[in-house]
């Protein structure tokens, strides 16, 4: 495939109870199926996060992380719980410019920034990325199939 699909995590794969992982509580447990951090908050995923990453895959798209956290255990720990974990084949979670990350991910895939999609909930990092030539996708309210789409 001509494209890499990269994702922010935090208001984008997930919303966590309306929080961002570094504002929750570990441990985490899981609960009849679900995921709780220790403050009862529910570790939820957006609807349609593991039909889109289940979608790409199949046909053929590497996948990125891109996440600003400053703490990036919390992060891969709810990645895995809330098994996404293995859709991914780069990771950058670490505080830091998403400018960063991306760089990272276009030296360790090969990947033009020309070919990275790259999918955000926050304006700066759109604007910061889009600077690179990267095609940046504002994200409202969680990612979904319809927005994803527009793009392959």
């Amino acid at each position: 495939m001509d494209k890499i699909f990269v994702f922010d995590l935090d208001f984008t794969l997930w919303h966590l109870s309306g929080t961002w992982c570094d504002c929750t509580c570990p441990p985490y447990k899981k609960v009849n199926g679900k995921i709780y951090d220790s403050c009862n908050a529910e570790m939820n995923l957006y609807p349609e996060t593991i039909a889109i990453l289940e979608n790409l895959k199949s046909e053929g798209y590497k996948l990125g992380v891109a996440s600003r956290t400053d703490r990036p255990d919390w992060a891969r720990e709810l990645m895995r719980l809330l098994k996404i974990d293995d859709y991914f084949d780069y990771k950058e979670i670490y505080p830091s410019a998403k400018t960063k990350h991306l760089s990272r991910i276009k030296e360790a895939s090969g990947y033009s920034f020309s070919q990275m999609i790259f999918f955000d909930d926050e304006y700066r990092n759109i604007a910061d990325t889009q600077a690179l030539g990267v095609t940046a996708v504002f994200v409202k309210n969680g990612i979904s199939k319809n927005l994803v789409e527009k793009y392959k």
